[in-house]
């Protein structure tokens, strides 16, 4: 009997859910790509997954860009120089800016699940930089 359950137990975990994964975001002032950055700039994550924003150094945060959500997914903001955790949980590509630096290009992609990173998804009213940078981070996340 007790073999039985042992031979069991892989086929009643892998009906159990995947565990989410907390990946961890770096608002940074320069690395070496630049200036006013995130680090990761890019992440593909499976529906569920968080991501740890941590403010490394003053005056920045993380929150959604309006029109640049997938439909459905909540947005969020956090408050300058302090550490949020968001969950991803609608499938789609999601941009990210630092509100005090979203003219100076601080921003970044979320892909949530197997689709393709959506360039479409770009709105018109970008800042000039903000809109360099995620189309630069577009071309990496398609392999360009």
């Amino acid at each position: 009997m007790r073999s039985l359950a042992l031979a069991l137990l892989p086929l009643l975990l892998s009906g159990l859910p995947a565990r989410a994964e907390v990946h961890e975001v770096k608002m940074l002032n320069r690395n070496a790509s630049g200036g006013m950055v995130y680090e990761p700039d890019f992440l593909r994550l499976r529906p569920g997954d968080r991501v740890r924003f941590i403010a490394t150094h003053a005056t920045h945060n993380a929150a959604t860009i309006p029109a640049m959500l997938p439909p459905g997914a909540t947005p969020f903001r956090g408050r300058i120089d302090e550490e949020i955790e968001v969950a991803f949980t609608v499938p789609g590509t999601y941009g990210i800016q630092c509100v005090p630096h979203y003219a100076m290009g601080m921003v970044m992609l979320v892909q949530v699940g197997d689709g393709p990173v959506e360039e479409a998804a770009l709105p018109d009213a970008l800042p000039p930089r903000a809109r360099q940078r995620l189309g630069e981070i577009i071309a990496r996340a398609r392999g360009g």
